[in-house]
């Protein structure tokens, strides 16, 4: 048998089910048969559902006949909002506490480690040129991406001319802002018009997207020069790509983790000053950890996602990947806003100072997963000890365990199938490398049977979620989390809330690790400050890669 006809047998089963029970129980009266999906029925009710079910499946084969392409929505849009939120609508002037004062390193090459923050105050003070720093990075690019596998497509022409204006306008006295000139990279879900949109899997290598994403545009209005696209793990997932694994810059025999794999290993390499990943379940955080990145995932809503590939309507975000919290805090201030293109966009103020008195921000730590046993124990101890000693109050605050958040991911793993419904019933989707039991062409093909029923259940669960973590969390301006405990991550993601992710040292191996500030809906600026506070009291954001250091040309 084939693959096709099994699979087509596979997606016979949900209704030849009760026809099999009925028959078996026609043949033996006594026999037992345990329920599907926790439900039982009599012999007459299975009689009548099967109906039911061939009506079912005909509306099925309708909706099968018009084509829906991944940019098409949902109807239904989700709001991380609880019962009661009041956001806060006044913006501010914001201080970014740029330095006054940089100077130019005796190698220019340096220049490719600098943050953000530094390289601005160069570019607006004439003392380096955009052309210059992308000429660099562009060598860079050249020289590393291969031994890194992080890069789709080197956009050099586009990115040149975007950096040529930007001097000319500085010339001028017109000044964007930080980010003028400075050259950055995208994640490879994000469309640009005249490019190809591989994300990162077979059988999109050739696709071109007629559109540019509004994160794209908002960059390309700030002055910022587009210099490459990034790989993907395959249709976000993981860092497996059409082209092979990308690689972590501190260890070249791991993986760099994903989905934004590309983002955050050449973020780190010094290839580009800044990039630009995505996240529905990890996939800014855990690459940002894997290479000692330091990450955004804004609130749910606050970055539009127009121009980007979809993967869960109610759960993708768009966040900024950098070499240090300030960074991201200038990246996201562009990016973010209402988008009518995305009808799951609010419009939130920024309210960033770095004036602010961080003795007055409430700050909280999750203390049962400080006290678990787990690998990162010793190094996020030592994040508490620092944040105590910048005179914070650390007040103990526990995650609400009410809701079974596991079971609410179906939300997560039906809207991804949705997204990619035509590649599984095309049978392309024995294209992808990675066939593994939990990679996508798999877990794709399990998802269309979970019921419609409980993928509304699971959202009414999501909800009763919102309205927990609010009840215990919302007091607080930043919580402080190890990245990975228990299911901060999930539950996080799943109610919308801000997460800053920094590196705070290395495992046993060699590799980073990370600690995890997160905050309140729309309240990135907090987190953003006390991970800026605890960055320049370290020296973790200050390291890199021995390989792609320029002393080791």
């Amino acid at each position: 048998m084939n693959r096709r006809s099994i699979y087509r047998l596979f997606l016979s089963l949900a209704f030849s089910f009760l026809t099999m029970v009925a028959g078996a129980q026609a043949q033996h009266p006594t026999l037992e048969i345990e329920p599907y999906y926790d439900l039982a029925f009599t012999e007459a009710e299975r009689d009548s559902l099967l109906q039911n079910l061939r009506d079912y499946q005909r509306s099925i084969s309708a909706i099968h006949q018009y084509r829906l392409e991944n940019s098409v929505p949902m109807s239904l849009w989700f709001d991380p909002v609880p019962s009661g939120f009041r956001k806060e609508t006044v913006q501010k002037p914001i201080d970014w506490g740029l330095p006054k004062n940089v100077q130019v390193p005796s190698n220019a090459e340096e220049l490719a480690l600098f943050p953000v923050y530094k390289l601005a105050v160069l570019l607006k003070n004439k003392k380096i040129t955009s052309t210059q720093l992308t000429k660099i990075y562009i060598d860079r690019l050249k020289k590393f991406s291969d031994t890194l596998q992080c890069t789709v497509l080197l956009l050099e022409e586009r990115a040149l001319a975007q950096a040529r204006k930007a001097d000319e306008e500085i010339a001028k006295g017109k000044y964007r802002g930080p980010l003028h000139g400075i050259p950055y990279g995208i994640k490879d879900l994000l469309a640009v018009e005249g490019t190809k949109t591989t994300w990162g899997a077979e059988p999109y290598i050739d696709q071109e997207i007629n559109t540019t994403a509004t994160v794209v545009k908002k960059l390309d209005d700030a002055g910022a020069v587009l210099t490459a696209k990034f790989t993907m793990g395959a249709l976000a997932m993981g860092d497996i790509w059409f082209g092979g694994v990308t690689k972590n810059p501190w260890n070249l025999k791991q993986g760099s983790s994903g989905s934004s794999a590309g983002s955050a290993s050449a973020t780190v390499a010094g290839l580009v000053a800044f990039s630009i990943g995505t996240e529905t379940l990890g996939s800014i955080v855990s690459p940002s950890t894997r290479c000692g990145a330091s990450g955004l995932r804004p609130t749910f809503g606050t970055v539009s996602r127009h121009g980007a590939m979809a993967l869960s309507w109610s759960m993708d975000k768009i966040g900024p990947i950098c070499r240090s919290a300030f960074d991201a805090a200038l990246v996201y201030d562009v990016i973010r806003g209402e988008d009518e293109l995305d009808k799951s966009t609010r419009s939130s103020v920024f309210n960033y100072s770095a004036k602010a008195d961080l003795k007055k921000l409430k700050v909280g730590y999750v203390k049962s997963l400080f006290e678990a046993t787990y690998a990162n124990k010793e190094n996020d101890q030592k994040v508490l000890d620092v944040i105590r000693s910048l005179g914070v109050e650390l007040i103990e605050v526990e995650l609400p365990a009410s809701v079974p958040v596991s079971g609410v991911r179906i939300m997560l793993t039906a809207e991804a199938a949705a997204a990619f419904d035509e590649l599984t019933r095309s049978n392309k989707d024995s294209l992808l490398a990675n066939q593994l039991r939990w990679a996508w062409p798999n877990t794709f093909r399990a998802a269309r049977f979970i019921p419609a029923v409980e993928y509304i259940n699971a959202s009414r669960l999501r909800q009763q979620l919102i309205e927990v973590y609010h009840q215990a969390t919302n007091d607080f301006d930043v919580i402080i989390s190890p990245s990975f405990g228990g299911t901060q991550l999930l539950t996080t993601n799943l109610t919308g809330h801000p997460c800053v992710v920094v590196p705070n040292g290395f495992n046993d191996s060699g590799s980073p690790v990370s600690i995890s500030f997160l905050g309140k809906l729309y309240g990135e600026a907090a987190p953003l400050l006390l991970a800026r506070a605890y960055q320049e009291a370290t020296e973790w954001d200050d390291m890199h890669p021995p390989l792609f250091r320029v002393s080791n040309k």
